[in-house]
């Protein structure tokens, strides 16, 4: 997927060059460094506009409010998730995307682009509030050159990804979420297809819940080390049986392995992902049940958490993106009558609208089958891919009847971008309330009152 004509106007690009000028003259590398010392690459970039001005300027001031919009406005998707998405360089945008993500796993964020110049791409990474959803903390930034980025989830709470690239930029990207496991899996040979009971389960006729997983392996499995980490206790308990504990300093937990048959290890050793700890076994109180392991973590300060998200690598790969990448930035109209706007990408989704045949849209991204679209009025949301039709074919074409002035919205307070002459023909490509999208000589589109509205 390629990255189309770069959109450049004179008046924001003579700020771009003073804005450039102004890094250079604040000593070089070294002044740039200084400026943007302990800055995430965004904040960086934001401060450079204020410093030069730029924050003042109408595309400045769009840049900024576009980045703080995504924080409040993102796309609600289930991960695994892979979406394509287009930015406009007269219109700055940033994508958004939220998603739960649990305690225990690594997000994996990646984000391609195919271009022929340089561009840079922010992607930073927040936690929402569970008290206060609006509330959002930022906990990690991709480098604007590798554009991948990974974090550890401290808990259960929905997080977001803004994607939002520099000023006077057109392009497309494609971006990948998905989780991954943070412990390695604790018995050999074994995947989570193995674990066979799970958090929570009632224990002792509903005494006490299960404080961990139970991976089921023949007797003698080797159980593994998890992480690096030092063994503080190995020892023989009514419950647990023959037990190792394994202290993770660097993450802040103790892996917790019990019904052993046989232990491998002493209290202070060391050892390193994928060490023998011991044996799988029954011991304690599972004795005359099948061989497995009990596995537990217990989180510094918080007590027993589920380990399932910890180790769990059997994950689906996310829907590849099938729509076409040639459409993205592109107008395109309903195919038919009382199609429904989703707002996430599933049939089961919330309805947000109905729209009537040929209503124009623009293809913002695409993700599996569906595309994302906006309306001219600025809400967005999901459409099947075969709920959508070319623009290059016409619905009509028109003459003019009398002089009439070319919008660049469907809205009666638009800004005019031409005079279109009385007996001018003119081919009308899709509709938006009482308005008309026209392709005009010059190859671009405008807006135009319906004269029989």
């Amino acid at each position: 997927m390629g990255f189309k004509n770069i959109d450049r106007v004179s008046h924001p690009t003579f700020y771009f060059i003073l804005f450039m000028l102004f890094l250079a003259g604040c000593g070089g590398k070294q002044g740039i460094k200084t400026i943007f010392q302990k800055r995430t690459p965004y904040e960086a970039y934001e401060n450079g506009l204020r410093m030069a001005k730029l924050h003042n300027t109408a595309l400045g001031q769009a840049w900024l409010q576009a980045g703080q919009r995504a924080l409040r406005d993102s796309v609600r998707v289930t991960l695994p998730f892979q979406e394509s998405a287009y930015f406009r360089a007269e219109k700055p945008t940033a994508g958004s995307y939220s998603f739960l993500a649990r305690q225990g796993e690594l997000i994996h964020i990646k984000v391609t682009t195919r271009t022929q110049q340089d561009i840079k791409l922010f992607i930073d990474l927040f936690e929402l509030s569970s008290d206060t959803p609006s509330e959002t903390k930022h906990v990690a930034a991709a480098d604007t050159t590798s554009l991948n980025l990974e974090y550890r989830v401290d808990d259960d709470l929905v997080h977001l990804v803004r994607v939002q690239p520099e000023l006077l930029h057109s392009g497309s990207y494609t971006i990948t979420i998905v989780t991954r496991p943070s412990l390695s899996f604790p018995v050999k040979g074994k995947d989570g297809r193995a674990i066979q009971s799970f958090w929570g389960a009632e224990r002792d006729a509903g005494v006490r819940k299960h404080e961990g997983v139970d991976i089921f392996a023949p007797r003698g499995t080797p159980v593994l080390a998890g992480t690096k980490g030092t063994v503080t206790r190995v020892s023989t308990t009514p419950i647990g049986g023959k037990v190792v504990w394994l202290s993770d300093i660097n993450q802040g937990q103790n892996l917790y392995y019990a019904h052993l048959d046989t232990q491998l290890v002493q209290p202070g050793q060391q050892v390193n992902i994928g060490d023998t700890l011991g044996l799988i076994g029954n011991t304690g109180n599972a004795r005359g049940t099948v061989p497995h392991l009990h596995f537990g973590i217990y989180a510094f300060g918080q007590g027993a958490v589920d380990p399932f998200p910890f180790i769990n690598d059997i994950r689906p790969k996310p829907i590849p993106v099938q729509v076409p990448a040639d459409r993205l930035g592109e107008w395109g109209r309903t195919a038919k009558n009382n199609i429904t706007l989703r707002l996430t990408p599933q049939a089961n989704a919330p309805a947000i609208t109905t729209l009537a045949k040929n209503t124009a849209l623009q293809i913002t991204g695409g993700t599996g089958n569906w595309y994302r679209v906006q309306l001219p009025n600025g809400q967005a949301g999901y459409l099947p891919q075969n709920n959508l039709e070319s623009i290059t074919k016409p619905l009509r074409t028109e003459r003019l009847k009398a002089d009439q002035e070319v919008m660049d919205l469907p809205d009666a307070l638009a800004v005019p971008i031409g005079l279109i002459k009385k007996d001018t023909s003119l081919t009308v490509v899709a509709v938006y309330q009482a308005y008309q999208l026209v392709k005009l000589t010059d190859g671009s589109f405008g807006w135009l009152l319906n004269a029989s509205s």
